[in-house]
């Protein structure tokens, strides 16, 4: 999915205004730094594995979720 600089606009704004959106993006950068940490490992056991896949679900999870509030403010803009 390709990010336009209206919806970077958009991102920015809400990143200063909406306190949940904020979160979810805090949350969503941390999560990545989780795993890209896991993904730097050469050796991963099982649990290691299936705590990476877990955090990969989570992190799409909370990425759909601020997906889904900038959809709701594109949709209020044109109404």
């Amino acid at each position: 999915m390709e990010i336009s600089a209206h919806d970077e606009e958009l991102k920015a704004h809400l990143l200063a205004t909406d306190s949940h959106f904020r979160e979810l993006a805090e949350q969503h950068a941390q999560l990545k730094r989780q795993v890209e940490e896991m993904e730097s490992r050469h050796l991963l056991s099982e649990g290691d594995e299936l705590e990476e896949q877990r955090l990969k679900k989570l992190k799409l999870h909370v990425k759909d979720q601020m997906l889904e509030i900038l959809e709701s403010y594109r949709h209020a803009a044109v109404h």
